[in-house]
C-alpha cells in the first residue's frame, strides 16, 4: 500500500470488539486508533482526522448517534466517511442511522470480512490512492500499484516523496493544501520535518512533471500552500 498508511478510528466501548477491530485493521495494513467512548472519540477525531471512523451505536454517556451528528456539523470532520456498527437491524434504526449523517450501516453480529470490505469501499471514495485505483488528472496518469507515473504517455521516475505528493494532489484535484496537511499525509504526524522540505519537494515534482515539456499543473496558492490545477 503506496503512500502514508490509511487511517481509521474505531469508537468502541466493548475492549474485545475494539481489538479485534483494531487487530484485523493493523492486519490489512491500515493504522488504526482506538476509542473507548464517544467523548474520546470526538476529542481523538478532532486531533489526528482519520480517513474512515467505525463508530458504534450503543455506548454509554454519548451515544454513536449523537456522536455522528456531532462530526457531521464540524467542518473539520464532516467530510470524514462514518460506517455506523448496531445490534438494532429495524429499518427505521438504520434509517435514523443514515439521516444522522453515517455513510454505512453494518448490523452486529458481522463478519470481520465484511467490515473490512466496507471500509475499503469507504476509503476508496476519500484516498482512491491507497486502495489501487489508477489516477488521471489531464495528461497525467499514476498507478498506485505499479508505482508508475506517465505524462502523455511518457514514464516519468518518481522518488517515493514525489509520488506520494503527486498521489495526494491526484486524489482531490483543485484542493489547497497547506505544508502542514502535506507533512500530516505525505511524512506522516510521527516524523520531524521542516516546512521548507515540503517546498523542496514540490520544487523536485514539477521539475519532473514539467521535464516532457508540459506545463507546470501545480500551483502555489500564497500564505495557503500548493494545489494540483
Amino acid at each position: 500500500m503506496n503512500g502514508p498508511q490509511p487511517h481509521v478510528l474505531i469508537v468502541e466501548d466493548e475492549p474485545a470488539q475494539r481489538e479485534v477491530l483494531a487487530y484485523n485493521l493493523e492486519a490489512e495494513g491500515f493504522r488504526a486508533t482506538r476509542a473507548e467512548d464517544g467523548e474520546e472519540g470526538l476529542l481523538l477525531a478532532a486531533e489526528d482526522p482519520p480517513d474512515v471512523i467505525v463508530l458504534d451505536w450503543m455506548m454509554p454517556n454519548l451515544s454513536g448517534i449523537e456522536v455522528c451528528r456531532r462530526l457531521k456539523m464540524s467542518p473539520d470532520t464532516r467530510a470524514i466517511p462514518i460506517i455506523m456498527l448496531s445490534a438494532r437491524s429495524e429499518d427505521i434504526d438504520k434509517v435514523r442511522g443514515l439521516e444522522t449523517g453515517a455513510d454505512d450501516y453494518v448490523v452486529k453480529p458481522y463478519s470481520v470480512s465484511e467490515l473490512m470490505a466496507r471500509v475499503r469501499t469507504q476509503l476508496r471514495r476519500v484516498r482512491p490512492a491507497t486502495v489501487g485505483q489508477i489516477l488521471v488528472y489531464e495528461d497525467i496518469q499514476l498507478d498506485a500499484e505499479t508505482y508508475r507515473v506517465s505524462r502523455d504517455g511518457t514514464e516519468l521516475k518518481l522518488g517515493p516523496t514525489e509520488f506520494r505528493l503527486l498521489s495526494t494532489f491526484m486524489e482531490k484535484p483543485g484542493r489547497v493544501w497547506s505544508r502542514d496537511q502535506l507533512l500530516d499525509r505525505v511524512w506522516g504526524r510521527d516524523i520531524y520535518v521542516d516546512t521548507r522540505t515540503v517546498d523542496v519537494h514540490v520544487g523536485r515534482l514539477r521539475k519532473i512533471l514539467t521535464s516532457t515539456g508540459g506545463a507546470d499543473p501545480v500551483r502555489t496558492v500564497r500564505g495557503a500552500g500548493y494545489a494540483l490545477g
